[in-house]
């Protein structure tokens, strides 16, 4: 059911209008209010509705996905309560689908000028499974928080994430579901005065994978930075959305995504949108997406979208790049006696490096590289890399 405070935030987002603002686009609570997509809508172009109806669809088959942790800070509540359904509100009709969908929710508290870290684990087995998240750090806290995505079943999530004055936090979020699964995610996140956040979306197998993040800035001197690394095998089709809304003055955001897509069919897409409304003046953002191209067959699509409404900003800009490998690096490894598989591995283990060392955390890096090499199967080849290697010199 439809609280009341979200029926007001349905009615302002309908009065907003229908123009060409990203602004403009409809939130709302309710499925009801988001017509059935063709895949001629602007937000579902690039996705293959026949492979996703069932997310598209009202049903009752749904069940709560299992749902892990070790973290004592974990609670788990019914759908009604207070702490739910305050960080904006879905922007497409299978957001608002997971939000009526879901029964029970996993609330993450990170207690004021408290540090914690913590692992949820979200494992859905086969057929149509829910789950919603809510991460709050309050004022002053510090925390990282990783959400592992498994299973070999469809999953369709809400997570809402809010970061208080003052408090810095990390969330990691790992799809790494078998290869018949497919997942939709939508985060949303709410960042209050001098508060910090690291997001990262790591994505490395599914069917397919739709991850919509959108951050609001709730006050002025937010600071945001959204990473995200995805390899797109055969077949497969990931898709990653993002919205930056700098609404507040003197606010800060970094966006940078890389992907790496090998295999026929494998098909990678990757929407940056960034606002930036009349009032936020001194911001400075900028985005930044890479594809690297690993074999014939493959497609990537990179759309960054900037929407300025003032002139009294630090900056603001955005790149994309979708290419195949740099030629000179190959041939340089391959002097020093690298056969060409293992170069080519090496060389997709550097383009993701710099981004992974960019997270900031150890621990995190170390396990989104390990899993990115699992990924391209670069553990069983360590004994080769080395002594090849060791031959050329």
């Amino acid at each position: 059911m439809v609280s009341t405070d979200h029926s007001r935030a349905v009615l302002q987002s309908e009065g907003m209008g229908t123009g060409s603002s990203r602004a403009d686009r409809l939130t709302s609570f309710a499925s009801a209010d988001f017509a059935i997509p063709t895949g001629a809508e602007e937000e579902w172009r690039f996705t293959p509705i026949a492979r996703v109806q069932e997310f598209l669809k009202e049903s009752s088959q749904t069940v709560a996905a299992d749902v892990s942790t070790t973290s004592p800070l974990v609670e788990v509540v019914g759908r009604d309560d207070s702490r739910l359904g305050v960080v904006g509100a879905p922007e497409d009709r299978s957001g608002a689908l997971a939000w009526e969908a879901f029964t029970q929710a996993h609330i993450l508290t990170i207690p004021a000028g408290q540090e914690h870290e913590a692992i949820l684990s979200i494992d859905a087995p086969r057929g149509m499974n829910t789950a919603h998240v809510r991460v709050i750090a309050e004022e002053g806290s510090k925390a990282t928080v990783v959400v592992e995505h498994t299973g070999s079943g469809d999953l369709t999530e809400g997570m809402e994430i809010s970061v208080d004055e003052d408090a810095d936090l990390t969330v990691v979020s790992v799809q790494e579901v078998e290869r018949s699964a497919r997942h939709f995610s939508n985060q949303r996140l709410s960042i209050a005065q001098g508060a910090k956040i690291r997001h990262i979306v790591v994505t490395l197998g599914g069917d397919v994978v739709r991850v919509t993040t959108s951050l609001n800035y709730e006050g002025s001197g937010g600071e945001a930075e959204l990473l995200g690394a995805y390899i797109t095998d055969a077949g497969e089709h990931q898709e990653h959305r993002i919205f930056v809304d700098h609404e507040p003055p003197n606010c800060v955001s970094r966006v940078t995504y890389k992907g790496a897509l090998q295999g026929e069919d494998a098909h990678a897409v990757w929407i940056g949108d960034v606002l930036i409304g009349s009032g936020a003046t001194n911001t400075d953002t900028y985005e930044l997406n890479r594809n690297l191209v690993l074999t014939k067959g493959a497609k990537a699509d990179s759309v960054p979208n900037l929407e300025i409404e003032t002139g009294e900003i630090v900056g603001a800009g955005h790149a994309s790049a979708t290419g195949r490998f740099d030629e000179e690096q190959l041939f340089y490894l391959q002097a020093r006696g690298i056969p060409e598989d293992i170069a080519r591995r090496l060389v997709v283990r550097g383009f993701f490096a710099e981004l992974v060392e960019q997270i900031g955390v150890e621990s995190v890096q170390t396990k989104l590289m390990d899993a990115i090499e699992r990924e391209l199967d670069l553990a069983g080849l360590a004994s080769d890399v080395s002594s090849s290697v060791k031959d050329a010199q």
